[in-house]
């Protein structure tokens, strides 16, 4: 059988109804359930008084209109069985001369349990309370909280389970519904829900559509759904509606955790489903997390055991849902405003240590490649934001055994454009002397070679910063901390990391930013030649200084899947072999599966093997959500065996 590594496929259907006609309507269900198995949904949500239409009005006391709803819900009940799906339809329901507006929840045959909505509106264009009766009538007040005062009804199936206290637990996961109103009221009933277990929220819906109320409704949805660390599917009831005096879109929605995975389009004329993976792991990640989250004794939920038909062939591929290849970076919508807070977090951060320090001068080393570019864009800025001459930040650039012309020029280049005192200290000749001194055969390029330039770097730099009363500013990248691709005590150590928080295909997102906005345009043709140039530490020689032989990526492999790698093993302690399937989906069209899980496993090696690296960290600022730092985010011990 498949692993589904903890993805639920879930449906928000809108069927094209008509009001009042429910065996016209139960055929349009029938289709859209058929519609969802051949998609492999395991649940498929339906509009709030699916069978009736909302807008029935008057006609919701009728005998003949409850007579032909129970016999439709017997007919889709029926039509679940031996089918592997589980389906929510809402549909109203007398009890005790009490007419409630309800989600019906049926698979294999069986109606497992039913649902009233609590938050009836009563106000506009609603009137709900002149035909139906709130689900708190099903409730009484007892110690310890609210209690079912009915507990079940009576149905041609059997005693089922009744009460707005429900939740509907899985082999796999746990769900709970509220139904419309319900969300826009004060204390949603989908929190205490989720708290009490729900990971998944249904809502069953018949919100009408206004100007502006599609955005808002979208807002209430995702922000719900980050607040109690839950899937949320929202589905509302289409065109087919009365139009009288409203009319109604089919909004449907579906959201994770604060990210909307999925929106359906509206005002279609024809029934509709939208479909996405609700990933429980991810979401039982933040939950342990949040040490808030924690059940209380509000009221009392009833746990009701739901063992929909397994599919023969397990989970059903390929997911609807997309992952984008660079999971650190925003969507084109948020752009300015992710690069904006970033790189006011760092400058910030920064200002605020160099004036703690007292110190005169930043020193930076400027090698012409992209961490000490964004370090440098950093630095500048932040001598702007205090009013400070951008003379006193110290560019150095150190030409070695591997710099290449292209580098060194646009070193050279970028600190005189952004008008800060730079100099020039070549280090092959101190180098050569220690290895000498060590008797090293210069012949041997090993790390030995490698390594003595970088800590010959810094020990420049930190002599230099006491000469200038200066403060030594890091510009190692946090991917490469994850990697420990790093010089331990060489550009390793600084007084102050200002890339640690940025992996770096965020580097290179913000020096394009800075291209695109912050700069006249000398600069940002400079910085985007330096975007276009191949990754190199540039610590063994080349054939030439036009070529670049050196080139990081062929020895660490391609840092997009690294710090795709890093995003989804830190945030959400995923194993290797989901973020290897994850990442298959995402890079289908870049990486094959057997490059995926090369460069997964150097990844699995280098992040567990070189934590002491990251166990002495400088001080820098968290900027995304994950950071490395040994006083923050990520504690482990250096010696932990690699995890699978």
């Amino acid at each position: 059988m498949k692993e589904n590594f903890g993805f639920v496929r879930v449906a928000a259907a809108v069927p094209m109804m008509r009001v009042a006609d429910c065996a016209y309507n139960v055929q349009i269900v029938k289709e859209q359930i058929t519609e969802a198995l051949e998609e492999g949904v395991e649940v498929i949500c339906f509009p709030e008084l699916t069978l009736t239409g909302y807008t029935s009005a008057d006609l919701f006391f009728t005998q003949r209109l409850q007579q032909d709803t129970l016999a439709g819900l017997e007919q889709i009940c029926a039509f679940t069985r031996e089918k592997p799906i589980i389906v929510l339809v809402g549909a109203p329901l007398k009890v005790d001369n009490n007419l409630y507006n309800c989600a019906f929840v049926m698979t294999d045959g069986e109606v497992v349990g039913v649902v009233p909505k609590v938050n009836l509106p009563n106000t506009g264009e609603f009137y709900e309370k002149r035909w139906f009766t709130s689900g708190r009538a099903a409730m009484q007040h007892l110690a310890g909280g609210l209690m079912p005062r009915i507990p079940t009804i009576d149905l041609w199936c059997g005693d089922v389970p009744f009460g707005p206290d429900l939740l509907f637990t899985t082999n796999h996961y746990c769900f709970g519904i509220e139904i419309c109103e319900d969300l826009w009221s004060p204390l949603p009933p989908s929190t205490q829900l989720a708290i009490q277990g729900a990971e998944i929220i249904f809502n069953l819906s018949s919100s009408n559509c206004v100007t502006g109320k599609h955005a808002f409704r979208r807002q209430m949805i995702t922000q719900q759904s980050a607040r109690v660390h839950c899937g949320y599917v929202y589905t509302s009831s289409g065109v087919g509606e009365s139009s009288s005096d409203i009319v109604f879109s089919g909004s449907t929605y579906i959201a994770e955790n604060g990210d909307l995975l999925e929106v359906g389009d509206r005002f279609q004329h024809e029934s509709t489903l939208l479909i996405s993976e609700i990933d429980v792991e991810r979401l039982r990640t933040d939950r342990q997390r949040n040490t808030n989250f924690t059940k209380d004794q509000h009221g009392h939920y009833r746990k009701v055991n739901v063992a929909p038909i397994e599919r023969e062939d397990g989970f059903s591929e390929p997911l609807h849902r997309r992952f984008s290849t660079t999971p650190f970076l925003p969507d084109a919508a948020d752009s300015v405003a992710f690069s904006e807070d970033a790189f006011a977090i760092q400058i910030n951060g920064l200002a605020h240590r160099w004036e703690h320090t007292g110190v005169d001068t930043l020193l930076l080393g400027i090698s012409g490649g992209l961490d000490s570019t964004l370090a440098l864009l950093v630095a500048v800025g932040t001598a702007d934001l205090l009013g400070y001459d951008r003379k006193r930040i110290v560019g150095v650039t150190m030409p070695g055994f591997g710099t290449g012309d292209r580098t060194y020029h646009n070193a050279l280049r970028l600190m005189e454009l952004l008008g800060i005192t730079h100099y020039e200290i070549p280090i092959s000749q101190s180098v050569t002397d220690h290895l000498q001194a060590i008797g090293h055969d210069m012949n041997h390029h090993d790390a030995t070679y490698e390594n003595a330039q970088a800590r010959m770097r810094t020990l420049i730099l930190m002599d230099m910063a006491n000469q200038k009363n200066g403060l030594v500013v890091g510009t190692g990248d946090m991917s490469e901390l994850a990697l420990g691709w790093t010089t331990y005590c060489g550009d390793h150590m600084s007084m102050y990391g200002i890339n640690a928080g940025v992996p770096k295909t965020m580097v290179q997102y913000q020096v394009r930013y800075a291209a695109d906005n912050l700069y006249g345009e000398e600069v940002a043709v400079l910085l985007k030649d330096i975007l276009d140039t191949p990754i190199s530490p540039e610590l063994i020689p080349s054939a030439d200084k036009e070529s670049m032989d050196q080139r990081t990526e062929d020895v660490v492999g391609p840092y997009v899947l690294h710090d795709f790698f890093m995003y989804y093993f830190l945030r959400f302690g995923f194993t290797a072999e989901k973020i290897a399937y994850m990442a298959s989906l995402a890079f289908e069209d870049l990486y094959d599966e057997q490059t995926i899980r090369h460069w997964l496993d150097v990844f699995r090696r280098r992040f567990f093997t070189q934590q002491f690296k990251r166990s002495c960290l400088p001080d820098g600022p968290k900027v995304i959500g994950i950071s490395l730092s040994p006083r923050g985010d990520w504690r482990m011990p250096s010696d932990i065996h690699p995890m699978r």
